[in-house]
């Protein structure tokens, strides 16, 4: 595994209301578009959540384009980057039902998410989705993001806020987050 420093994270721990804090970790697997990683990062960094990218990764994570996209937030972004699944799985060790993962064809919807304290959540590639042998690890873990049926699919980065932002509303926060004027 390789990280990034996040010392210099700013933004305030999510916490449920007795206190406690929230861990969100959001898990892209073998991204292919800079741009969406770079959007995710500063999305998981506004939410105090860690992202984990599973290689192989369809870019650098020195490009430009993928910093541009996080802007100046970039280097405060809580990162991990993991050589595979499996390395990922055996050192965080995610408890049943901690696990998330996200598909259009997913059999429950984004709305029946566990309220759990730590959430693992899981998205794929944008042209391939999640490989099929983490499907059928965690069967009962397939999620959607409803939508029409006018489009065929959300662009991942708005689907990860989506989920991100709803898997903390279920959990009543403790404080609230002051808009910045």
């Amino acid at each position: 595994m390789k990280t990034t420093p996040a010392e210099n994270h700013q933004a305030p721990p999510s916490t449920d209301e007795n206190g406690s804090p929230l861990e969100r970790h959001v898990v892209l697997v073998a991204p292919e578009v800079h741009w969406n990683t770079g959007n995710i990062g500063r999305t998981c960094l506004g939410a105090g959540a860690w992202l984990h990218l599973i290689q192989p990764l369809g870019f650098s994570l020195d490009d430009r384009h993928l910093k541009r996209a996080g802007l100046d937030y970039w280097p405060r972004v809580k990162l991990a980057v993991w050589d595979h699944v499996g390395a990922f799985l055996e050192a965080m060790r995610p408890e049943p039902g901690e696990i998330c993962l996200f598909s259009k064809t997913g059999e429950r919807s984004l709305w029946s998410l566990p309220d759990k304290k730590r959430l693992f959540l899981m998205f794929g590639s944008e042209t391939r989705g999640l490989p099929e042998t983490l499907r059928a690890r965690f069967p009962d873990a397939l999620y959607h993001v409803p939508i029409s049926k006018e489009i065929r699919s959300l662009n991942l980065s708005t689907a990860v806020g989506i989920v991100l932002y709803e898997s903390l509303r279920r959990v009543p926060p403790a404080h609230d987050w002051a808009p910045k004027h």
